[in-house]
C-alpha cells in the first residue's frame, strides 16, 4: 500500500513539473491566444482596431509588447507604442489578481482628435452593458459610494506600478484647429517617488514643467506638485483660451490623497490641495483678472453607502482666511444637498485683505476695524424643493470702516452722477439730485406710488437690513425648480447696489460682491433708508429710455408723480419687473389684460392695509388705466402692427 502511494506521489509531481515546464515553454502561444481573443471581443464592442507586431512573455511574470496600436474604425489613431515591458507580483497573479510591479516603456504616444461632435476617443464614454451596483428595494444600490470608492481604489493602487521609467511620452489633443502637445522626454518612478519634466505646446505658447511627489501603493497614499522648471516663469493652462476665451494661471500646485481605514461601512479620503499665484481671466467674470495669492484645503472625506461629506474637520485657508465647511449630498431618489459654515469672530481687515484681486473691485483697499463672525446654512432636498432652507448671515462686532476703497459706498447719501446701461452699454447719463429737473424728491411722489411700488417689490424695505431672507429663499427654489435664474429674490437695497455700483452680469461673482455692499452699505448706515428710496424712485427704468418717476409719470399719464391715481400708481408699480413690455399687459382696444386684474386688486388691499385707501374702496377696487402721451403713441403702433 505505502508503495502505491509513493508512485502516485511520483506521478502526480511529475505531472505537475511536466505541466508547468508545458506552460513555461507555451507561454508566448498561450498569451497570444488570450490576448487575440480578448483583442477580438473589444474590436467588436467598441468599433476599435488593435494590433501588435510582437507580444511575448520573457518570464512568468513579465510581458512584453512591441509595435501595439489602437484605432478606432474610420478615425484617426489614438494610440502608438513602440514597446513595452510589463512586470508582475507572482503571488496576487497566482490568486488571479492583477498587480504591476514595474513598468518600461518607449514611444508612448497618445492623440486625442476632435472635430466638431466627432472624436476618435468618444467609444471610451460608451457603457460596456455591466453596472457597478443594483437597485434594492428601497431605491438604494447594493454597491453604494463607499463601495465604488473601495473597487476603484483597489484597481488603481494594483495598477499603478512600484517602478517605472516611461521614455519618450507624448499626449496631444487636437480639437478642430487648435493642437495642445505635452512631451514627457523620461518619467521615472523609482521606490515609491516619481519625477519627470514637461514640454507644452499650444500655437505660440510655449512652457516648461516640473511634476514630482510620491506614490506608494502599499499604503495608499499619492502626493504630488507641479510648477514651471524654469526659472521667474509661471505655469500657463492651455486649452482654456482658444476653446473657453479664458486665461489660467498661476505658480504652483500641490496634493496629497491618502486612504484611511474605513470606519464601519464609510470610506475615508483624507489630503490636502493647495494653489499659490492663481490668477484668472474671463470677461464674464470680470474685466479685470482676478488674483488669488493663496489657497488651500485640508479635506476628509466620507463616502457611505448613499452619500458623500466633506467632513466639518475640513479646514479651508483662503489668503487671510480659514473656515470649516460642511457639505454633504446624499441621493434618496434625487439628490439631498446639505451645507453650513460657522466662523466665529475674526479680525474684519482679514476678509478685505483676502479679497481676490479684480473681482471685489469696489471694495479693494477698504480698511476696517472690529471683528466679523459669518453663518450659513443650506438645505436643497430636490425631492422636495418646497422645503427649502437658505440663510446667509455676516454679523461685525465693534465693526467700523476706516477708509473706503476703491469706490465711495457713501456716493448716494449726495447727489451723484448716475449712468445706465443696456446690454452693458451706457445708455443715459444723469444727475440724481436737485440739479436734474427731472429729479424729484419723496415729498414730491405720490405716496399711493411709493406704497404701491414698495408692496411690489420690497414691502419690508424699511424694517430689513438689506436682504429679505425669505424672498431669497424662494427665489433660489424657483429657480432650482425651473432650472435657470427665474427669480430674482432682490431687496430694493440689492437692486440699487447693482445699477449704481455693479455691472448686470448674473454670475455668482457679481452677487457676492453685491451682497457683501449691501451688508457694507445697510450695517454702518452709508446711506439712510428714506434717501435709498428716494435715489430708487428716481432711477429705476420705467419704460424704453423713461428712468425714474417723473419721466414715468409724463411718458404713461401726462402728469407729474404727485398726482397719481390708485390705477396709475399701482400700474407703474406692476412694469417695474419689464418695463419695456408694458405693451403686454393690455388687449387690442388698449384696455388692460384680465390676468392683471388680480394683482391690481392684491396692491389695492396691500394699500388699504397701510391707510392709504379705506377697505370699503380695495374690496371694490376697478382699475381703470388710461394710456396717455407718449406711451400712448407707441402703444397705438404696437396696435396697429398686431392687427
Amino acid at each position: 500500500m505505502k508503495r502505491r502511494l509513493k508512485q502516485f506521489g511520483i506521478w502526480i509531481a511529475l505531472f505537475t513539473v511536466l505541466s508547468g515546464a508545458g506552460l513555461f515553454l507555451l507561454r508566448g502561444p498561450l498569451l497570444r491566444h488570450i490576448a487575440d481573443r480578448r483583442i477580438e471581443a473589444l474590436s467588436a464592442r467598441y468599433g476599435i482596431r488593435i494590433a501588435y507586431v510582437s507580444l511575448k512573455m520573457p518570464s512568468l511574470t513579465s510581458v512584453r509588447v512591441e509595435g501595439l496600436s489602437m484605432v478606432p474604425f474610420g478615425r484617426d489613431t489614438l494610440l502608438r507604442l513602440a514597446s513595452a515591458e510589463v512586470k508582475l507580483d507572482f503571488l496576487p497573479l497566482l490568486r488571479g489578481n492583477l498587480s504591476i510591479r514595474k513598468v518600461d516603456t518607449e514611444g508612448l504616444a497618445c492623440t486625442f482628435v476632435k472635430q466638431g461632435m466627432v472624436s476618435n476617443y468618444d467609444f471610451l464614454f460608451r457603457s460596456s452593458g455591466k453596472s457597478l451596483s443594483v437597485p434594492d428595494a428601497d431605491g438604494g444600490t447594493s454597491i453604494g459610494y463607499a463601495g465604488r470608492i473601495e473597487r476603484a481604489l483597489g484597481v488603481l493602487f494594483r495598477l499603478l506600478p512600484e517602478d517605472a521609467v516611461m521614455r519618450r511620452t507624448v499626449l496631444t489633443g487636437r480639437r478642430d484647429s487648435v493642437c495642445t502637445r505635452f512631451y514627457m522626454p523620461e518619467f521615472v518612478l523609482d521606490n515609491r517617488v516619481y519625477d519627470s519634466d514637461i514640454e507644452v505646446v499650444e500655437g505660440d505658447m510655449r512652457g516648461k514643467w516640473h511634476i514630482g511627489g510620491t506614490l506608494d501603493c502599499g499604503t495608499r497614499l499619492i502626493k504630488g506638485h507641479l510648477h514651471s522648471s524654469e526659472k521667474g516663469q509661471r505655469i500657463v493652462m492651455p486649452y482654456i483660451r482658444p476653446h473657453y476665451g479664458a486665461a489660467v494661471a498661476f505658480d504652483s500646485i500641490a496634493f496629497s490623497l491618502a486612504q484611511e481605514d474605513p470606519e464601519a461601512d464609510e470610506q475615508l479620503l483624507k489630503g490636502n490641495a493647495e494653489i499659490n499665484g492663481l490668477e484668472v481671466h474671463h470677461a464674464a467674470l470680470s474685466p479685470d483678472t482676478i488674483g488669488l495669492n493663496r489657497w488651500k484645503i485640508d479635506y476628509l472625506l466620507r463616502a457611505g453607502e448613499r452619500f458623500i461629506e466633506l467632513d466639518s474637520a475640513t479646514e479651508v485657508h483662503f489668503n487671510r482666511l480659514s473656515f470649516h465647511p460642511f457639505v454633504r449630498a446624499e441621493k434618496k431618489g434625487r439628490w439631498h444637498f446639505t451645507a453650513s459654515v460657522h466662523r466665529p469672530p475674526f479680525p474684519a481687515q482679514d476678509l478685505f485683505s483676502s479679497l481676490p484681486a479684480g473681482l471685489f473691485r469696489h471694495v479693494q483697499g477698504l480698511q476696517a476695524s472690529g471683528e466679523l463672525s459669518y453663518d450659513l446654512c443650506m438645505d436643497i432636498d430636490f425631492n422636495r424643493l418646497d422645503s427649502l432652507k437658505f440663510s446667509s448671515d455676516l454679523r461685525g462686532h465693534g465693526f467700523s470702516i476706516i477708509r473706503m476703497g476703491a469706490a465711495d459706498l457713501a456716493r448716494m447719501s449726495e447727489e451723484f452722477e448716475y449712468t445706465a446701461y443696456e446690454h452693458d452699454q451706457p445708455v443715459r447719463t444723469f444727475l440724481v439730485g436737485p440739479s436734474n429737473p427731472d429729479f424729484r424728491p419723496l415729498s414730491c411722489i405720490s405716496p399711493l406710488l411709493q406704497m404701491a411700488v414698495m408692496q411690489s417689490e420690497d414691502g419690508s424695505f424699511f424694517y430689513h437690513d438689506g436682504f429679505y431672507p425669505g424672498a431669497i429663499q424662494e427665489a433660489l427654489a424657483y429657480d432650482l425648480q425651473k432650472g435657470r435664474f427665474a427669480r430674482g429674490g432682490s431687496s430694493i437695497t440689492m437692486q440699487l447696489v447693482k445699477n449704481v455700483f455693479l455691472n448686470r452680469h448674473k454670475n455668482i461673482a457679481r452677487k457676492l460682491e453685491e451682497a457683501l455692499i449691501v451688508w457694507l452699505i445697510e450695517s454702518q448706515h452709508l446711506t439712510s433708508k428714506k434717501r435709498m428710496y428716494e435715489v430708487y424712485l428716481n432711477i429705476i427704468e420705467w419704460g424704453p429710455l423713461v428712468y425714474g418717476a417723473a419721466e414715468a409719470s409724463r411718458f404713461y399719464f401726462g402728469k407729474e408723480p404727485s398726482d397719481l391715481s390708485v390705477s396709475e400708481a399701482i400700474f407703474l408699480a406692476s412694469i417695474i419687473p419689464k418695463p419695456k413690455h408694458f405693451r403686454s399687459v393690455f388687449n387690442s382696444d388698449a384696455t388692460l389684460r384680465e390676468n392683471q386684474l388680480e394683482y391690481y386688486r392684491v396692491i389695492a388691499r396691500r394699500l388699504a392695509a397701510k391707510g392709504l385707501m379705506t377697505e370699503e374702496e380695495a374690496e371694490t377696487f376697478c382699475p381703470d388705466v388710461q394710456i396717455k402721451g407718449e406711451a400712448r403713441k407707441v402703444l397705438n403702433e404696437e396696435l396697429i402692427v398686431n392687427n
